[in-house]
C-alpha cells in the first residue's frame, strides 16, 4: 500500500481510465460529423472503427516492450499518443486523412492502457502490493477502469458537443487535460514487474504469447472474445442511427445517452460476474453470450421497428452482456498466463474482442445493399452458433490451468466445471 492506506493500484487507474476516455468520446461525436463536418455515414463510422488498426499492433506490441521494459515507459507513451491524438482530432475536422491519424494515434493509446495498463492493475491486486485481494480483483478492476472511462467520456463528450461551443474541438482539449492529470497520478505509481522476470533476448521472441495456444483459449476465449465489443458497437453505433428521423435534433445527446447506458449497464454487470460464475459453475461466459445472442435478434427487430424506447431496451441488455463477457473472457485468459506473458495474453484478448468493433463499419458500408435489419439478423445466426461452441467447449473436459506455456500435457483432466471456476 502507497502512503495513507490507498491501494496502489489506484495511481495506475487514472491512466487507464482516460485511454479508455480517448478511445470511446468519439462515438457521441459521429452525428456531428455527419451534419458539421459532412461526412456520409460510411466515413463516419470508419473514422469509429480507424482506433482499431491502431489499437490491435499498438496493443500486441506494448505488451511485449512492457514484458521487457517494465510498465510505467510503456504507459507514458501512452499517454503521449493519447495525447497527440487529441491535438490532431481538435485541429482537423475538414481534414479526413488526419481525423484517420488521430483516430489511429488515440487507439495506440487504447491499446497501452488494455494491455499495459490492465496487467499493470492486476499486479498491483496482488501480493506483495495488495495481499487481501481476491484472486478475481485484478481483472475487475481492469476491466472496470476501462469501462467507466468508455462511458463517463461518451457522456461528458456528447453532453458537450450538444450544449456547449466548438463541438469538434472542445471535447478533444478536454481530453488533453485529463492526459496531463493521468500522467501526474502515474508518478507515484510502483513498478510491478521486477527486472529479473523481464523477458530478454530477441523482441520478436517477445512478442510470442505461448498461452494463446492453450485449449481453453481456443474453445472458449476465441470463439466469445470479438462479440464484447461488437456488442457494445452494435448498441451505439448502430442502433442511434436507426431511429435518427424519430430522435431530430436531440440525435446526438440521444446517441450520448445510449452510450452511458450501455457501458454503465455493464459496469455494474462487471461486478457480478463471480456471483453469476458460482451460481453457473463457472458458466459467466456462456450467460454473457446468450445475452449477447438475444441481444443481436432483438437489435435486427429494433432497426426494423424504429422505436426509441425500444432501442434503449435492447441496449441496456447488449450492455449486459458486454460486462459479464468482458471480465469472464479476461480472468480466463489472464489464468493461462505466465507472469512473463501476463501482458501479452492480456493484449491478445483485447486484440481478439476489438476486432468485434469494426461490425458497425461493415453494417454501414453494406447497407446500400442490405438493410440493417437483415444484417443484423446475420449477425444474430452468427453469434448463436458460437455462444453454442462455447457451451459445447464447457462440456469437454479441459486441461487444469497451469500458467505455463500452452502445450500443456492433455492427460491432467478436470471436470469441466471445475476447470472453468478454476479459471475465474
Amino acid at each position: 500500500m502507497s502512503r495513507g492506506h490507498l491501494p496502489t493500484w489506484l495511481a495506475v487507474a487514472p491512466t487507464g481510465f482516460v485511454l479508455a476516455w480517448g478511445g470511446n468520446h468519439f462515438t457521441p461525436l459521429l452525428h456531428v460529423y455527419e451534419t458539421v463536418g459532412g461526412y456520409a455515414p460510411w466515413q463516419a463510422n470508419l473514422l469509429l472503427g480507424m482506433y482499431v488498426v491502431g489499437l490491435i499492433p499498438g496493443m500486441l506490441l506494448a505488451a511485449g516492450l512492457s514484458d521487457r521494459h517494465g510498465r510505467r515507459p510503456i504507459a507514458i507513451i501512452g499517454l503521449l499518443a493519447a495525447a497527440l491524438a487529441s491535438v490532431l482530432l481538435a485541429a482537423s475536422m475538414t481534414d479526413f486523412v488526419l481525423l484517420c491519424v488521430g483516430r489511429v494515434l488515440a487507439g495506440i493509446g487504447v491499446g497501452v492502457g488494455m494491455s499495459v495498463g490492465s496487467s499493470w492493475i492486476k499486479e498491483l491486486s496482488s501480493a506483495p502490493h495488495d495481499p487481501h485481494a481476491a484472486p478475481t480483483a485484478g481483472a475487475r478492476r481492469s476491466s472496470m477502469t476501462l469501462t467507466l472511462g468508455f462511458a463517463i467520456g461518451a457522456g461528458v463528450t456528447g453532453s458537450l458537443a450538444q450544449w456547449a461551443p466548438l463541438p469538434g474541438q472542445l471535447p478533444f482539449l478536454v481530453h488533453l487535460g485529463l492526459c496531463l492529470l493521468a500522467a501526474l497520478a502515474l508518478l507515484g505509481a510502483p513498478e510491478s514487474l521486477p527486472r529479473e522476470l523481464r523477458t530478454r533476448g530477441a523482441l520478436r521472441d517477445d512478442l510470442r504469447v505461448p498461452s494463446v495456444g492453450h485449449p481453453t483459449f481456443v474453445r472458449l476465449v476465441l470463439p466469445a472474445g470479438p462479440w464484447v465489443f461488437a456488442a457494445a458497437g452494435v448498441a451505439y453505433a448502430i442502433l442511434p442511427s436507426t431511429v435518427e428521423a424519430q430522435i431530430g435534433d436531440a440525435a446526438t445527446i440521444y446517441a450520448t445517452g445510449l452510450t452511458v447506458l450501455t457501458l454503465g449497464i455493464g459496469a455494474i454487470a462487471q461486478g457480478a460476474v463471480g456471483l453469476i460464475d458460482r451460481l453457473t459453475r463457472g458458466r459467466a461466459l456462456v450467460v454473457g453470450m446468450a445475452g449477447m445472442s438475444l441481444g443481436m435478434i432483438l437489435a435486427a427487430v429494433a432497426a426494423d421497428l424504429r422505436h426509441p424506447a425500444f432501442v434503449v431496451g435492447v441496449a441496456a441488455l447488449l450492455g449486459a452482456s458486454y460486462g459479464v463477457c468482458v471480465v469472464a473472457g479476461l480472468v480466463i485468459a489472464q489464468s493461462l498466463a505466465t507472469p512473463r506473458d501476463l501482458a501479452g495474453i492480456t493484449g491478445v484478448y483485447y486484440s481478439l474482442a476489438y476486432l468485434g468493433f469494426l461490425l458497425p463499419t461493415l453494417l454501414a458500408a453494406l447497407t446500400p445493399v442490405l438493410p440493417y435489419t437483415g444484417g443484423l439478423a446475420i449477425v444474430a445466426a452468427v453469434c448463436t452458433l458460437c455462444l453454442a461452441t462455447v457451451a459445447w467447449g464447457l462440456r469437454r473436459p479441459l486441461p487444469r490451468p497451469t500458467n505455463s506455456a500452452a502445450d500443456e500435457p492433455e492427460e491432467e483432466l478436470v471436470d469441466p466445471e471445475v476447470a472453468a471456476v478454476a479459471a475465474s
